[in-house]
């Protein structure tokens, strides 16, 4: 009896509080963020709802058509701050919220573009708060301080002429703000096209990163063209979902290839090749042994990096399921394990040691690579997903720090079985060389992180080609027939490019492919009597004149190979495909191979390539909008926006030179 009353009581308790609290008021603030000019809606605007003392209420992103909406406030006066890369802030005051009511309040914001190249200014109110509190504490007058800032010049034009953030630096124990890029690239030579007789093969290992789009966007939408070094065209390609079948038989690949005319150049054709991975349901997936490897140094301490890096992993926390498991250990002055191997179902506690993360100190990077593979090792899951991901703008500046000591140090540690994910995070610190580095020598992936949509991208919607490998050391080599094409042109892949001899070598570290994931590498060849082959002297020890007989392969352009090993084994397997002399007019091709010529083609107009022919923006547009296809995430209208918005500040930049 006494059991009885313990649940009946409380029981009655939860039923008089209810009858007690009639239902609650519903107020919701509502609306719609565009362009002031163009009215065209404006998706990935960070929507800040603040009360009358300023403090932060919620935040949202706006979505595909603009949309924003807050729910389940109080009835008060509130603030709405916007922002978004490449445009003005707003600010919305006195929106008064009453009872019941649902208020809707559209903003429209004004592009950068048009006040270029002048200083772009940020909210008074908040600009004036930080100034204060950094200066006033900061009494050193050495040579740094001539770069330090007023409020009105928070944000400053770099050498481009754009529009990048300022940074908080520090004198000794004093900090303040200022200006200073130190983004670093890995120069690119750009492929040239070769001679089928002389050069008949073609070797290159894959490439999933999708690093550079993303650092690309945010340069376009910061109303600047990107620096050239920072134009990989094949990440650019596979950014992209491609409508790929699903592989049939013992391979989980399915290879297909296509040939038309190439969009830019009518005295050469484009040959297609796309590769789709088994896609494997997340809960079919093994368990996953995941550390976050979190950078909270100083430079990590603006909106775009470390906040923003924290909200990301929240929702990689949000799709863990019970099996897996993570740890975090981050990285500043010294490395530390803040959370211990916790169990997946454990979101909450992940998350409150996640919100806890904080930036200060110089960067330790290679003591906190070292931990985080110590602790990935610990707990190591048999045949399951071990990992580290690691999350920084790539700024290591104590103990070892430089790419090749650091590629040393990931090599050495892949042979664990632990692979490696790089995310980049912030601008005007990003080192996008360094990165990429330490993801092909880690048997991993990167990406760049610019927004919380690219968050959800890359850890959500793709998380399973971001995190569980189903291929390693994946290689093409691609055979020419120099019966049927004079020369051959590899569009991209220019630092993943191999020895011939490479593709039969096992121990020749390659790419790696994910669950699902899809790989496009596009060649630009001419055909036999349609052109001219680059050549060279006569040879006095060969004849290289000489072609095979005609026979039965005569009408194979190409024949493609591809090497493969699983995850957990070190011989490869192999893959042969052919494709024969089957043109189909450009118009008839699938969107697959219009949508990646679309990209590539603005790949060359982005690096100007000298192969870039008859290539414009306008041809651009149109063969996208063409292969725009159902476009479910809407990653292809960005991408057609961006070409848009690229061309106008192209034109921009020719009328002030």
């Amino acid at each position: 009896m006494k059991n009885l009353t313990k649940i009946i009581i409380p029981f009655f308790g939860i039923i008089i509080m209810a009858l007690a609290n009639p239902l609650r008021s519903q107020q919701i603030i509502k609306g719609t963020i565009t362009n002031l000019k163009t009215k065209q809606p404006l998706q990935n605007v960070s929507v800040t709802l603040k009360n009358s003392t300023g403090k932060t209420i919620k935040s949202t992103i706006s979505g595909l058509n603009g949309n924003y909406e807050f729910i389940s406030i109080e009835p008060t006066t509130y603030s709405i701050y916007c922002s978004l890369s490449g445009y003005k802030a707003a600010l919305k005051k006195e929106v008064v919220l009453k009872k019941n009511e649902t208020k809707e309040v559209n903003i429209a914001l004004i592009e950068i573009i048009e006040a270029l190249p002048e200083v772009v200014k940020m909210e008074e109110e908040k600009i004036t708060e930080e100034i204060i509190q950094t200066v006033s504490h900061s009494k050193t007058t050495n040579e740094s301080t001539k770069n330090r800032i007023s409020k009105k010049d928070y944000y400053a034009p770099n050498a481009c002429g754009a529009a990048v953030p300022a940074q908080r630096m520090y004198d000794g124990d004093n900090e303040y703000y200022g200006y200073h890029n130190t983004e670093s690239y890995s120069p690119l030579s750009e492929n040239d096209f070769k001679n089928a007789r002389l050069n008949p093969l073609s070797t290159f290992s894959i490439d999933v990163d999708a690093a550079s789009y993303s650092n690309i966007r945010r340069f376009i939408n910061s109303g600047q063209q990107p620096p050239i070094a920072a134009v990989r065209i094949e990440e650019m390609i596979n950014y992209f979902d491609y409508d790929y079948p699903q592989p049939v038989g013992e391979h989980p690949f399915s290879i297909n290839t296509e040939i038309s005319s190439t969009p830019w150049n009518n005295k050469t054709k484009l040959i297609h090749i796309g590769l789709q991975g088994k896609e494997i349901e997340l809960e079919n997936l093994p368990a996953s042994n995941l550390v976050f490897l979190i950078d909270v140094s100083g430079s990590m301490d603006t909106e775009n990096r470390l906040p923003l890096l924290k909200k990301s992993f929240q929702l990689l926390v949000d799709n863990l399921r019970e099996k897996d498991r993570i740890a975090i250990v981050v990285y500043a002055g010294a490395a530390g394990l803040v959370l211990p191997s916790t169990q997946g179902s454990e979101k909450e506690k992940i998350k409150e040691a996640i919100s806890r993360l904080s930036a200060g100190g110089s960067t330790a990077g290679g003591a906190g690579i070292k931990l985080a593979y110590k602790i990935a090792i610990e707990n190591f899951i048999k045949n399951g997903n071990n990992r580290v991901i690691l999350a920084t703008d790539g700024d290591f500046n104590v103990g070892v720090s430089s790419d090749g000591e650091m590629a040393t140090l990931i090599e050495e540690k892949r042979k664990s079985g632990v692979y490696l994910t790089c995310l980049g995070y912030g601008m005007g610190n990003y080192k996008d060389s360094k990165l990429e580095t330490l993801a092909d020598k880690g048997n991993g992936n990167f990406a760049y992180i610019d927004n919380i949509l690219e968050a959800k991208k890359v850890l959500v919607t793709e998380m399973g080609g971001t995190l569980f490998t189903i291929a390693k050391d994946v290689k093409l080599q691609l055979e020419f027939n120099p019966n049927k094409i004079e020369s051959y042109k590899l569009i991209g892949y220019e630092n993943r490019l191999l020895n011939s001899e490479d593709f039969n070598d096992d121990k020749k570290d390659a790419g790696e492919l994910g669950s699902g994931h899809s790989v496009t590498a596009l060649y630009e060849v001419v055909l036999k009597g349609e052109g001219s082959a680059p050549s060279v002297d006569p040879l006095r020890y060969q004849n290289l004149t000489e072609l095979v007989p005609t026979s039965k392969q005569d009408n194979e352009l190409l024949t493609v190979k591809f090497r493969y090993k699983k995850p957990n084994e070190d011989t490869s397997k192999l893959i042969v495909h052919h494709l024969e002399d089957k043109q189909l007019p450009i118009e008839k091709t699938s969107e697959n191979f219009k949508f990646s010529a679309a990209v590539a083609e603005f790949g060359m107009l982005l690096t100007n390539s000298k192969h870039k022919a008859n290539a414009n923006h306008k041809q651009v547009i149109e063969l996208a909008k063409s292969a725009k296809g159902i476009d479910k995430h809407g990653y292809r209208a960005e991408f057609i926006r961006l070409v848009e918005m690229s061309e106008m500040q192209a034109s921009a930049f020719l009328k002030e030179e």
